[in-house]
């Protein structure tokens, strides 16, 4: 299993910093998590979009899902499309209200919306706590701690997991999500302090419990928003983990 990291901007995209996004392969199948601000670009530069076999969206807020307009254009208009993308739409699995927020962000006007029906290219999954066998993945959804839904995803391919917490507070769920992850690809948004708002995100210091308590064998960070110092944030982690965790970048890739 492989994870490339599209973007891991927390909450918007920073200079030359892609939002979240990454892309999960296995025995050439490819696994699309989150599409974030600046995520479609990156990936365009990697593969085709219309190779993308299946895409997961944790929630709705934009640094996770600003560039699904951008796809939508992509298999409607392309020019000289691959296959039909009407007879083989795209599956995605996201938040019950998916369909008709993302067809609001990508029509203006109140008469386009009114035409606009994303099902000619998507099929539309919603999540909630379940297990889904997407290809040589084995995919456990988790309900998270968020101001919106939100999902956490438990990925199996084989013997391996990768384990991703979305965006979340701490919650008892997340450990579970974790256990003994090969690698636990965990947001750290701040700095640890009894100022920061509840029920919104993890700081670096709960990053790295959630990975001892759960046993996880290697730490990637992510979603560090452009005004939080990642130096902080690791040393959060790495005294809480007992290892220096791993601060990810766009374009970096892991074998997992």
């Amino acid at each position: 299993m492989q994870l490339t990291v599209l973007g891991c901007s927390g909450s918007f995209a920073g200079p030359g910093a892609p939002a979240s996004g990454y892309l999960v392969e296995a025995e050439g199948y490819r696994l699309v998590m989150d599409l974030g601000n600046g995520t479609l670009s990156v990936l365009s530069a990697l593969l085709d979009p219309f190779a993308i076999d299946a895409l997961l969206l944790s929630h709705l807020h934009p640094d996770h899902c600003a560039d699904f307009t951008s796809l939508i254009v992509h298999r409607r208009f392309h020019p000289e499309p691959p296959f039909d993308p009407r007879r083989h739409k795209l599956d995605v699995y996201a938040p019950a209200e998916a369909p008709s927020r993302l067809a609001a962000a990508h029509a203006p006007c109140a008469k386009e919306l009114a035409e606009t029906d994303l099902g000619d290219v998507f099929a539309f999954h919603s999540l909630a706590a379940q297990t889904l066998h997407l290809g040589p993945f084995e995919v456990t959804v988790f309900p998270v701690l968020h101001v919106c839904q939100a999902f956490g995803f438990r990925i199996r391919h084989g013997d391996t997991v990768l384990a991703y917490t979305g965006d979340t507070a701490m919650t008892p769920a997340l450990e579970e999500l974790a256990a003994d992850a090969d690698a636990l690809l965990c947001e750290a948004s701040w700095t640890h302090g009894p100022d920061r708002p509840p029920a919104l995100h993890l700081s670096g210091r709960e990053a790295g419990e959630l990975a001892a308590r759960a046993g996880a064998k290697r730490l990637l960070l992510t979603h560090i928003p452009p005004w939080t110092d990642p130096g902080a944030v690791i040393a959060e982690a790495k005294e809480s983990y007992g290892a220096r965790p791993t601060v990810v970048s766009s374009g970096s890739r892991y074998a997992i």
